[in-house]
């Protein structure tokens, strides 16, 4: 039987020199919270059963924005010091091993999980090396004399532990002193760790700077995707149509179930098929009542939110309004603002058109509006495997 893995992230910092404003593992990177990155990446592997996140005193806001739907049991209030924060999360969890995670760590490479467990199988602890290959002096007043590095190491988390045996650790430390990780205590309590190799993408986010490299290495990972959105709906009796989030001064209006707006569900579509998310009436049924003659620009935030917490970025979205009446051009303006706003992009990445079918088929009997659309997005390229 395999054994039960647990990932223990610790959330519990305040990340001030982030520059943020905020603590650093809430800061999205790549439109995603980093928390939800490490999250991602660990729930990814096989081998790991649960994840239990630590937080801060105050931070449950922050948590749930960071998370969003992800279902994760609630999460553990840290201390004072990380060390108080670790032991309070392996309190909580159960099973047979643990890795703790520090959350300013978004990226966590599958090999290194790989070598982690692998080693745990021999030793009661693990933890990823990076070498030091720069040359390193010691600094004072001026340069001082250089330390060699071939006995150097960069430590990094995830750590991978046996949980009674860190859990024991973490008892019998003295608490007047404070441990810089836990694979310091469970050496001080006798214990051999294993030395894994570790990796660059498991640098810490600290600085401004980290975290405009991170978002660099995160637009290098991405890969593009387009879709195409299609509606279409019928004329009723009414005093204006809404079109691109915009309500438009006409002798009708359009039937549907919301307020009908057939250009912002065509790009709620596209959206939706770009991340292969289904269609607005999977997630919107019209059956549902909760959506009677709700505005539609939530169908499209709601696709929006989808592609972030997906990782995805929106490039561009293109659509196209066919319908004899009304006139659509006076308003285009309006719409390109109107949507940008609702997908927090700029107008130049908006393309509103309009055209007629020159009397041809229902739309040129002055039957109803159809609209089609196309989205591109960037997403994070996913193994095959």
């Amino acid at each position: 039987m395999a054994e039960f893995t647990t990932a223990l992230i610790v959330a519990a910092g305040q990340g001030a020199r982030s520059g943020a404003g905020m603590p650093k593992q809430y800061r999205r990177i790549g439109g995603k919270a980093v928390l939800a990155h490490a999250i991602d990446a660990l729930f990814a592997h096989p081998a790991i059963d649960a994840i239990q996140v630590v937080i801060g005193a105050g931070q449950d806001d922050l948590y749930r924005a960071a998370i969003g739907n992800r279902n994760l049991p609630p999460p553990i209030e840290g201390g004072a010091t990380r060390r108080a924060s670790v032991a309070n999360g392996l309190a909580a969890i159960q099973g047979k091993n643990v890795l703790i995670h520090d959350a300013a760590r978004p990226f966590v490479p599958r090999e290194t999980l790989d070598r982690l467990l692998a080693a745990l199988q021999a030793q009661p602890g693990a933890v990823p090396i990076l070498r030091v290959v720069d040359t390193i002096v010691r600094v004072g007043e001026g340069l001082g004399d250089v330390v060699p590095r071939e006995t150097l190491g960069r430590v990094q988390t995830p750590q991978a532990f046996r949980l009674e045996t860190i859990r024991a650790a973490h008892a019998s430390w003295p608490v007047d002193r404070e441990a810089t990780d836990d694979a310091q205590m469970l050496r001080a309590f006798g214990h051999v760790v294993a030395i894994v190799e570790g990796s660059a993408l498991l640098e810490k986010l600290t600085y401004p700077a980290d975290f405009e490299v991170a978002e660099r290495r995160l637009a290098e990972r991405l890969v593009s995707r387009s879709a195409l959105g299609f509606d279409v709906h019928a004329f009723a009796q009414g005093d204006g149509v809404w079109l691109g989030g915009v309500k438009i001064p006409h002798d009708r209006a359009l039937a549907g179930h919301s307020d009908a707006d057939v250009a912002l569900h065509a790009l709620t579509d596209a959206l939706l098929g770009a991340i292969g998310a289904g269609d607005i009436g999977k997630h919107f049924p019209p059956s549902d009542p909760q959506w009677r003659g709700v505005a539609s620009w939530r169908f499209l935030d709601h696709a929006r939110n989808l592609v972030i917490e997906a990782g995805g970025r929106i490039d561009h979205v293109d659509l196209t309004i066919i319908c004899e009446e009304p006139k659509v051009g006076p308003f285009r303006p309006a719409m390109r603002t109107r949507i940008a706003e609702i997908l927090g992009m700029s107008e130049a990445k908006v393309s509103v058109k309009a055209t007629t079918t020159e009397g041809l088929g229902f739309t040129g009997r002055r039957e109803g509006i159809a609209a089609q659309a196309m989205a591109t997005v960037r997403m994070p390229e996913e193994d095959d495997a």
